[in-house]
């Protein structure tokens, strides 16, 4: 990110202390969400080794319409019906971030059901998390295909703030009517957190210490009430714009921050925001740095999209058994390999594939250059648009001299 400080011509720290991002990613213009998506699946079954006709429902959280009345689940079925497997029930589910969340809740209450077959869900979260040039383009990452968003920051960020409030409020009066007894974030050993930006999680995660101080609960200590107590004061608005209680909650949290939070951040530094897939890249990552001692774990899930969709819900981890076990999804997600073997492009490369991108967003009658020098085996990718709008991919299947 300070490659593109120095070619925007902003202030040094800007996208890395202001934002708290690492890198940006962003793929070719033969990539897309659907491409993405067909890897994912087809890499998971492959590496769970899961018998494609195991699957009975697919739901897909996105945010990214390419068809404005077909599912991506529709391309993404492709893959089981050269199986035999047409009996998959599910479809998009689109708002926003929160699509993924609506797509795996959609699952979850499916296994519940009656309805629930005994084989498995499977979700899957693909989007587009690219902006114009300018102040909203450093927080981009993941893939780039759609019309760029139009972003109001401020409001944006408050609005998420408010809605992290609510979400733990109701959390905390669920669990003492379970439970009998009082919640505070004692009681999680992690939280995860959707992530357009680094900096928003630092200071989503000292409001929620903010809260139980403002909550009286018991296990606050006396310092973090002495430096905070003075802003519960507050009204609700308020508190979203102080930013000597944004300073001070986030000097209190820094250090159950370091120990519960940054665990998870890995992923989402490193690529930027992806939308739907971001709490769970972030989920990823706390796996990966993790997985050997999440055992018994009780992890804190925020979900958020714009239009003020969220939920707050915790898991409780164990180890599990092969090949579902912490440690065996920590060995096939193989993150740090995955991040070393990334390509890294100059400033002036990413501008001028934004701009055909931008040129080709929701057009028709083109090919692509089929490059895949920069893909690996295995990775799907579009190859033509027709001109009734119909896509076609291929699969990159082995490394070939002239990287086509």
């Amino acid at each position: 990110m300070d490659t593109l400080e120095d070619f925007d011509g902003v202030s040094k720290g800007k996208y890395t202390i202001g934002l708290g991002q690492d890198c940006m990613a962003f793929c070719s213009e033969v990539e897309d969400v659907i491409s993405m998506g067909l890897t994912a699946v087809t890499s998971l079954l492959e590496k769970y080794e899961i018998d494609p006709k195991q699957i009975g429902r697919l739901e897909v959280g996105s945010e990214t319409v390419i068809d404005k009345s077909k599912s991506i689940k529709t391309f993404l079925m492709q893959i089981f019906e050269e199986c035999g497997n047409t009996d998959i029930e599910g479809v998009d589910s689109t708002n926003a971030c929160y699509g993924g969340t609506a797509a795996l809740f959609n699952c979850v209450n499916w296994v519940e059901s009656s309805s629930w077959d005994g084989r498995y869900g499977l979700v899957v979260s693909t989007d587009s998390a690219v902006y114009a040039e300018g102040a909203a383009r450093p927080t981009g990452g993941a893939d780039l295909a759609s019309e760029y968003p139009v972003v109001d920051g401020k409001l944006s960020q408050t609005c998420y703030l408010m809605a992290l409030d609510s979400c733990y409020k109701g959390y905390c009066q669920k669990y003492e009517k379970l439970q009998g007894k009082q919640f505070s974030m004692a009681d999680a050993d992690f939280f995860v957190f959707h992530s357009p930006y680094n900096k928003l999680v630092q200071k989503s995660f000292a409001r929620l210490v903010f809260d139980d101080v403002a909550r009286n609960v018991s296990s606050v200590d006396e310092s973090a009430k002495e430096k905070l107590g003075q802003f519960t004061s507050l009204k609700g608005d308020e508190s979203y714009q102080s930013r000597d209680l944004e300073k001070a909650a986030q000097q209190v949290a820094k250090p159950d921050y370091d120990k519960k939070v940054k665990p998870a951040t890995l992923i989402p530094k490193q690529l930027g925001n992806m939308y739907t897939a971001s709490i769970y890249a972030a989920f990823a990552s706390l796996i990966h740095n993790k997985s050997d001692s999440l055992d018994g774990n009780r992890v804190m899930m925020f979900s958020y999209g714009s239009g003020l969709s969220a939920t707050m819900f915790s898991l409780h981890l164990s180890e599990g058994k092969a090949p579902f076990s912490l440690s065996n999804i920590a060995k096939v997600l193989n993150i740090d390999h995955k991040l070393k073997t990334r390509t890294e492009v100059v400033p002036e490369k990413f501008v001028e594939l934004m701009h055909l991108m931008e040129h080709r967003y929701g057009g028709k009658d083109f090919v692509t250059s089929k490059d895949t020098s920069h893909l690996a085996p295995g990775t799907y990718y579009l190859t033509e648009v027709d001109s009734k709008y119909r896509r076609f991919y291929a699969k990159k299947t082995t490394e070939l001299a002239n990287g086509h």
